[in-house]
Order: C-alpha cells, then sequence, then structure tokens
C-alpha cells in the first residue's frame, strides 16, 4: 500500500508541474506583463508633432488626395508672356502634388469669352503627360466669363464621366481660379452652387482683379481661400502657399492613439495589432490572446491516476484560495504530506 501510495505520489509530482504551468499560462504573471506593457509603450509611443516647411523635399509631405480643377483666365488683358507665367505656375503646381489615378487628379478649364477644358480629370495619371499637356495651352482671348467657367467646370469637369471619384470615397473637389481682371458676367450665385455641391473654391487675383469678385467666389474662411499677388511675374510665389495649404502630412506621423501598429487610410488612420494580440473595444489599444489550454486525460485511462488527478487539481484550488500555493512550490516535504493526507482521507 505504501509502495502504491508513493507511485501515485510521483504522478501527482509530474501533474501538479503540468497544472501549475497550465495556471500561469491562463491568469498571467503581473509582473511579466506589467514589463511588456511598459516596453510596448516605450516603443510605440507618439512622434512628436511635425509641422510643415515647405522648403523640405516632398518625401517629408505628400498631397492629400485631391480631385483639382485649375480655372485660368485667358482673355486679351493676359499678354502672352504673363499667360506663359500661369503655365509654368501650373506646371510648379502638378510638381508639388501627389499625382496619380489613386492620389491626386488635375484638370485644366481654360476661359475668356468662351469656355475650354482642356483636359479632363481622367486624362492624366502621371506627371510628364500633364506637364506636356499644360505647355500646349493656348490663350482664348476676348472677353472674361468667369461664371460661365465656374459653371462649366462643376457640371463637366467634377463629374465622375470626367474623372471625378464619386462622393462616397470622400475624395476633397477643390477648384482653383486664376483671374486678373473682373468677371462680366455674374459669379455670386454660380459659385454658391459650386460650393453647396461639395467644391471647395480657392481664388487667385493678378494685378487688377476685382477683390470683391475674388471674395464672392471663394470659400470660407476667406483668409485661407483669396489670395492676391500684384503681377504674374511673381504667380510662382504662390506655388509655396499651396504647396501648404494642400499638402497633408502622414496622419500617423502626426500623433496617433495606436498602441502597436497605426495604418494610413486617406487623410485619417486606423489601428492594428502585432502577432498574438487583438484590438480592444476602443480600437487604439491591444491585449494578449486568451490561450485555452485544456487537460488531457491520459491514454491508458489509468484510473487511480485520473482519480489523482481531478483531487490534485481540487487541491490547488483550494491552496491557491488560501494564498498559500508559493509557498508549497517550494516545500517538496509539505506537498507530499499535505496530498498524502488528502489521499489518506479519500
Amino acid at each position: 500500500m505504501k509502495s502504491f501510495l508513493w507511485s501515485l505520489l510521483y504522478c501527482g509530482s509530474l501533474l501538479l508541474s503540468d497544472v501549475r504551468a497550465t495556471y500561469h499560462l491562463s491568469a498571467g504573471d503581473p509582473h511579466l506583463l506589467a514589463a511588456q506593457s511598459h516596453a510596448q509603450s516605450r516603443h510605440n509611443g507618439r512622434p512628436p508633432f511635425r509641422t510643415l516647411n515647405p522648403a523640405k523635399t516632398d518625401s517629408q509631405c505628400r498631397s492629400r488626395p485631391l480631385d483639382l480643377v485649375f480655372i485660368i483666365d485667358s482673355s486679351r488683358s493676359v499678354r502672352p508672356v504673363e499667360f506663359e507665367k500661369v503655365k509654368i505656375f501650373l506646371a510648379d503646381m502638378v510638381d508639388t502634388l501627389d499625382v496619380g489615378t489613386e492620389a491626386t487628379r488635375v484638370a485644366v478649364v481654360n476661359y475668356a469669352s468662351t469656355v475650354k477644358i482642356e483636359f479632363l480629370l481622367k486624362d492624366y495619371g502621371n506627371k510628364p503627360n500633364m506637364k506636356k499637356a499644360i505647355s500646349r495651352i493656348e490663350p482664348l482671348a476676348a472677353g472674361t466669363m468667369t461664371g460661365l467657367a465656374i459653371k462649366t467646370a462643376m457640371n463637366e469637369a467634377f463629374t465622375e464621366q470626367s474623372g471625378a471619384r464619386p462622393r462616397s470615397r470622400n475624395i476633397s473637389k477643390v477648384g482653383i481660379i486664376v483671374t486678373d481682371g473682373r468677371p462680366q458676367d455674374q459669379v455670386e450665385e454660380v459659385s454658391a452652387a459650386a460650393r453647396a455641391s461639395g467644391i471647395e473654391i480657392y481664388a487667385v487675383g493678378v494685378d487688377r482683379a476685382d477683390m470683391r469678385s475674388l471674395q464672392l467666389m471663394a470659400s470660407i474662411p476667406l483668409e485661407d481661400h483669396v489670395f492676391y499677388v500684384e503681377t504674374y511675374g511673381v504667380i510662382e510665389k504662390l506655388t509655396s502657399k499651396f504647396r501648404e495649404t494642400l499638402c497633408g502630412l502622414d496622419p500617423c506621423a502626426m500623433g496617433n492613439d495606436c498602441q502597436h501598429i497605426c495604418v494610413n487610410s486617406n487623410a485619417s488612420y486606423y489601428c492594428q495589432c502585432r502577432d498574438g494580440f487583438i484590438l480592444n473595444a476602443d480600437k487604439k489599444t491591444c491585449s494578449l490572446k486568451q490561450v485555452k489550454v485544456e487537460v488531457v486525460e491520459d491514454p491508458c485511462k489509468c484510473e487511480a491516476r485520473l482519480v489523482f488527478q481531478k483531487k490534485t487539481q481540487a487541491a490547488i484550488e483550494q491552496l491557491t484560495a488560501k494564498h498559500i500555493l508559493p509557498v508549497v512550490s517550494d516545500g517538496t516535504h509539505f506537498l507530499i504530506e499535505h496530498l498524502e493526507n488528502m489521499v489518506g482521507r479519500a
């Protein structure tokens, strides 16, 4: 009987180590988890907030995806050499933008007394071809039908058939008007309609441009959407201003609440977790995946061992409840005596 009891105790000691390993795996070591949490916060802290510096290279700044339409005045008051300056401004703007079918799409509407769409949003998906198309634009001469140009842009250039993205994509629609004169038609109502349709309008006045008309056309706040330069010779200075306005920093780099991984999503971001973790309900923090470990019964179906297994598990639960499990783990004789008494009572 004594030898049988000691055999049971030997089997029990092996089972005890397995069960204790299971217990710690499911409950987790609080000190270890605290250390892991500290390491995660240290390695995944927020980067410092960065402000945009227009003098930096494009690698540090990319334009947010846009459907962008330039509406340019080529009336008689714009001399040929000045119109060339406008085309240089457009080409410089294209260089600044992150052009592509899934990034910023660009169209150009040319106007005087008539309106001509030089190319549509869907026509060019790369900068070289777009700049070649800009270089081929010719002035239209007489008249300044700015209202008609805005209406044409709204009804023809900003449509899905012309390459604008669907409203569901939440891609910003931006119109930039460049003019040096006073409109010969009404601009207030058509501009309001364009803005109401979701088009953000910037108005650039040159030389003799009428400031009141610029304000009627532009989106609010006016101080962010109305620009003025004295001559076409300095219009290229607006490139850096529009770069600052239209260029968007990586939203993850600007600061985020993700504990592990930040993923860009257009002008926003969402959080992900590393392998072995799951995203919490707050969609920002991560928790360790819970691993459920079950004790597998001995294939030999040894009845005595199965009985002892159940009793050992019950004993561990009692010891844990009494907060004496750490003493048991370091006191072998105490453990054996404990198990002998329990088995004896059984």
